[in-house]
């Protein structure tokens, strides 16, 4: 098991040049599932390979279970990683595969045959253990890559966006079969890199979103630390707010007319809107943004919650949802993502009316940073 810390990590690849790193300030917990996501250019690849020796660290620290490992040879570190690519010697079998490292390292034929027959077993190998990675397919070889580090017994497994060169329905298995692993050998501390939500909704105990281009220098790489459920409803920024969620979460630009001890009131179109968040450092007349989710949008002339009028311009029928795309008038015309039923089919060109309730909406200010929410939503 390995605990490990970042302390105000920072990476600069030559002088001169902006940090790809900045203060990276996070702790992954033993046995924790943490996943770093982000755009691309945010540097999550780049913070994992410092975890694993494969970057110098420009400043800052790096310590597993309190020991301070920057200068600490990758061979070390007790890591072991699994790449894009699969990176498998294609004239060698599974098993020899997933022997190698074993083999180099000098541990005896039958500690590394009762090994790679374990890893096997857990990744459903075993029947393939003979075949040449030619004869697999791309879920099979990332499994045999995936097993090659099972056998080190790491204690720190490190995933860079493993799953991005399968397609859609091998993602899927794959995803739940590291999901298992995680499970079976939960000892573990693992860090998994991906740009793809859905992974790191699905997969994470942890998130670490990370900042992109000028908001690292502003803010620092990373942008929210917490459970994916954390990120989904309590997003701490319109950054977080617009990358966490598919379809993203709407944004609505207005102003503040005027704020009390959990709730606030905004005016978006000519509209005005209660909030419930505490914005009394926002003041009023300040520009706003609003934010709220498509499933968290209703239709209705009469109910509860403000009313937002809207055009249909476009619907996508998914089966059982549909994805209405709307407009309202403000200064210039704003398209809003509606998530209903799929029963529910607005013909294009149709007027409806949008309600907003109070506690499902989402406030930040003028610099990006959101209101502090009043009402609890699932964790």
């Amino acid at each position: 098991m390995s605990r490990i810390e970042f302390k105000q990590l920072c990476k600069r690849y030559a002088p001169g040049l902006p940090l790809t790193i900045k203060n990276a300030d996070l702790v992954v917990e033993n046995g924790e599932f943490c996943v770093f996501v982000g755009p691309s250019g945010c540097g999550k690849s780049t913070l994992l390979r410092m975890v694993a020796g494969l970057e110098d660290i420009t400043s800052g620290e790096l310590l597993f279970e309190g020991q301070r490992v920057n200068d600490m040879p990758p061979a070390q570190r007790g890591v072991a990683m699994v790449f894009q690519s699969y990176a498998l010697y294609p004239h060698m079998t599974v098993a020899e595969n997933m022997a190698f490292g074993l083999k180099v390292a000098g541990v005896d034929k039958a500690t590394i045959a009762e090994k790679v027959k374990q890893a096997g077993e857990v990744l459903q190998l075993t029947p393939l253990l003979e075949r040449l990675p030619k004869a697999l397919s791309g879920g099979q070889r990332q499994r045999v890559a995936i097993g090659r580090a099972i056998v080190k017994e790491p204690r720190v497994f490190l995933f860079d966006e493993p799953l991005s060169n399968l397609d859609a329905a091998l993602r899927a298995q794959t995803r739940l079969e590291i999901a298992k692993l995680h499970h079976d050998i939960g000892t573990a501390s693992m860090i998994y890199v991906t740009h793809d939500q859905v992974e790191a909704m699905t997969l994470a105990d942890k998130i670490v979103l990370l900042h992109t281009g000028k908001l690292i220098e502003e803010r620092g790489s990373v942008a929210q630390i917490g459970t994916p459920m954390d990120l989904y409803h309590r997003p701490a920024s319109l950054f977080v707010a617009e990358f966490i969620g598919s379809p993203k979460m709407n944004i609505l630009p207005g102003k503040m007319l005027r704020s009390e001890p959990g709730l606030a009131e905004v005016e978006v179109a000519g509209q005005h809107f209660k909030v419930a968040v505490d914005a009394r450092h926002v003041p009023p007349g300040s520009a706003i943004s609003l934010g709220v989710r498509p499933e968290n949008l209703h239709l209705g002339e009469q109910g509860e919650g403000a009313g937002l009028p809207v055009k249909v311009r476009h619907v996508e029928r998914l089966g059982d949802v549909s994805l209405l795309y709307v407009d309202y008038q403000a200064p210039d015309a704003r398209q809003v993502t509606v998530r209903v039923e799929g029963s529910v089919r607005p013909a294009p060109g149709t007027g409806v009316t949008l309600r907003l309730l109070p506690e499902h909406l989402h406030l930040f200010d003028s610099s990006g940073l959101a209101c502090a929410r009043t009402v609890e939503l699932p964790t």
